[in-house]
């Protein structure tokens, strides 16, 4: 048997390559085998956890977007309960302003009344001061003669007798 031969050659390749494939199956299949296994098994852990870190993520941005509702549902609630204060405020400022206004007004209007009053009666006192002394006067002028003495007084007898 010639070891060069073509017919050799395809005998000692099949032989070496299955002796070869014995000795990796043996030796070597197992541990790359292994190996394989053990990446995959990582790969598959790693993919997990990325889907579990994925939906996590999902639940802190769906607890965020909640947290921002409320926050922007208690910022409303606190700018609502503001701008009602400040309306409140205002009424109530505007009321006592009104109020004391018009106590101020009835203040004034009372006194005017009084002022009133008393001008009237400093007016009456003078214009019956004034009729005094025209009656006087008048009097005066009317008694000054004798005949006109007697004349008064006897038609002030006769207007006594006929009462």
């Amino acid at each position: 048997m010639n070891i060069v031969a073509p017919e050799s050659l395809i005998f000692w390749t099949t032989i070496i390559f299955l002796l070869l494939l014995f000795l990796l199956r043996k030796f070597a299949w197992k541990p790359i085998l292994g190996a394989v296994r053990s990446r995959e098994s990582s790969i598959n852990d790693a993919l997990e956890a990325a889907e579990k870190a994925k939906l996590e993520m999902q639940n802190m941005h769906a607890d965020n977007e909640k947290l921002l509702q409320e926050a922007r549902a208690e910022r409303e609630a606190m700018m609502k309960e503001a701008r009602e204060l400040k309306t409140k405020m205002i009424n109530d400022a505007k009321e006592d302003a009104k109020l004391e206004a018009d106590k101020m007004v009835a203040q004034a209007q009372a006194a005017i009344e009084s002022e009133k009053k008393a001008a009237i009666a400093e007016l009456k006192q003078q214009v019956a001061s004034l009729s005094l002394d025209i009656a006087e006067k008048v009097v005066k002028h009317e008694l000054s003669d004798s005949d006109k003495q007697m004349k008064l007084v006897n038609e002030m007898l006769g207007e006594a007798k006929l009462n």
